[in-house]
């Protein structure tokens, strides 16, 4: 039986620990500093927060270029010659990642992709998805794989609130920034995953400890999402009692698992310090 390779972007905000479980091919997107690239997933977050304290400038991100998804798919088919590789990509609404993986792929044979149509923990949860399912079911046939993880695309729901709207708004990432407003500083808006666009869909105000719980209340009365597994998603700055407090949360509502994934460099970049975000599957 030919093996399964799954690849993705560093956009997942994957935790190394289960990149190395699951052996999970990841290529680098960028972060942009004073004209200098720089690799997400090499370059520590702080480093991001700190340039904007010293410059009041926000860092810009750029997209896996075809090249390294070229040396991606080379690399895989070098270590493993007879492999299928499923590449799970970033959504190809927001970023050209996936396009430049589209073209690298045509040099390529036994070479699939899937645009999840999400980010960072959104992402993930479809990419440990198949994963897990891949563990679960070691003889599991690629086409079979593929089917099972694009059913379970439209029903893997991201929402986040960003830690600053600074970085929020020259990001430009969201479709409809009008929505948030003229009181920019005075709401924290919910971003959400709509057909693969970030779009801000609600606004609460008051402090992250009361936006976070207001914000775990909505997504699960919103969603029926699976209790076996809630992936929550922190950057740089979110206080530990909030973290504790939505942990609480998810256990009395009843998830088997919650994960923790910190956002990596470029995430940060859009999202801002103590910014919170929950993903899952619905059932």
């Amino acid at each position: 039986m030919r093996r399964i390779i799954l690849s993705t972007e560093s956009g997942a905000d994957l935790p190394k620990d289960l990149v190395e479980k699951h052996q999970i091919q990841v290529v680098p997107m960028h972060v942009i500093m004073d004209g200098k690239d720089y690799l997400d997933g090499e370059l520590p977050v702080e480093e991001v927060f700190d340039y904007h304290s010293r410059t009041k400038k926000i860092p810009s991100t750029t997209a896996t270029n075809t090249h390294e998804y070229h040396e991606l798919f080379m690399k895989i088919r070098t270590n493993f010659p007879e492999s299928i590789i499923i590449h799970i990509g970033y959504t190809s609404k927001a970023s050209a990642s996936f396009q430049s993986a589209l073209i690298a792929a045509e040099d390529f044979e036994n070479l699939f992709l899937i645009d999840t149509l999400n980010v960072t923990g959104g992402l993930a949860a479809v990419v440990l998805y198949a994963a897990n399912l891949m563990e679960e079911e070691p003889s599991i046939d690629h086409n079979q794989l593929i089917e099972k993880i694009e059913s379970i695309v439209p029903k893997t729901k991201l929402a986040f609130i960003p830690g600053s709207l600074d970085f929020l708004r020259s990001g430009g990432r969201v479709s409809n920034m009008a929505y948030i407003g003229g009181s920019l500083l005075k709401i924290k808006p919910c971003i959400e995953l709509k057909e693969g666009k970030l779009v801000s869909t609600r606004k609460y105000r008051g402090k992250m400890s009361i936006v976070a719980e207001k914000l775990m209340q909505d997504y699960l009365n919103q969603y029926d999402i699976d209790r076996k597994q809630l992936y929550l998603i922190y950057s740089i700055g979110l206080d530990e009692s909030i973290k504790r407090q939505v942990d609480e949360i998810a256990k009395e509502t009843g998830f088997e698992n919650v994960t923790w994934m910190q956002a990596g460099a470029m995430i940060s970049t859009h999202a801002g310090p103590g910014g919170f975000g929950i993903a899952g599957v619905e059932n």
